[in-house]
């Protein structure tokens, strides 16, 4: 299973996404996924966004592309992998934003890969990492 990072689905609701993004998606051929923190984040970007016309088609926008993945969940196996995250980043002088380590904490649970843009903020969690960019 993979899981999309916050910034893959982001990417695929621009107007003009990236080409490698867009093929590297139609490519693949596992299960994909997103979880609850990415859901939130991508929510509350649109939230934030003043009253009008753009603020209602990226939101409608937004539940036709998420109706189309299963949301993981941050449950207790990933409460506990969560623990072990943030241990290994800080042993090695790598402070996570709490988000991030979720995200990481959903994939170890569900042994799933992470693709993300911001390989950098995921790795020494013990989450096996693709870059759609690449």
């Amino acid at each position: 299973m993979i899981v999309l990072d916050t910034n893959v689905v982001s990417e695929v609701l621009k107007p003009r996404p990236d080409d490698k993004v867009l093929s590297w998606m139609k490519s693949i051929e596992v299960r994909t996924s997103v979880t609850a923190m990415t859901v939130s984040e991508l929510y509350a970007g649109v939230a934030i966004l003043p009253e009008g016309k753009k603020k209602a088609t990226l939101r409608k926008v937004l539940d036709r592309v998420l109706s189309m993945y299963p949301i993981l969940s941050f449950d207790f196996l990933a409460a506990q992998e969560y623990a072990e995250v943030v241990s290994r980043r800080r042993q090695s002088g790598q402070p996570i934003s709490t988000v991030d380590a979720q995200i990481a904490a959903v994939c170890r649970a569900n042994n799933a890969v992470c693709a993300t843009r911001n390989v950098k903020d995921f790795e020494n969690t013990g989450v096996r990492l693709i870059n759609p960019w690449d």
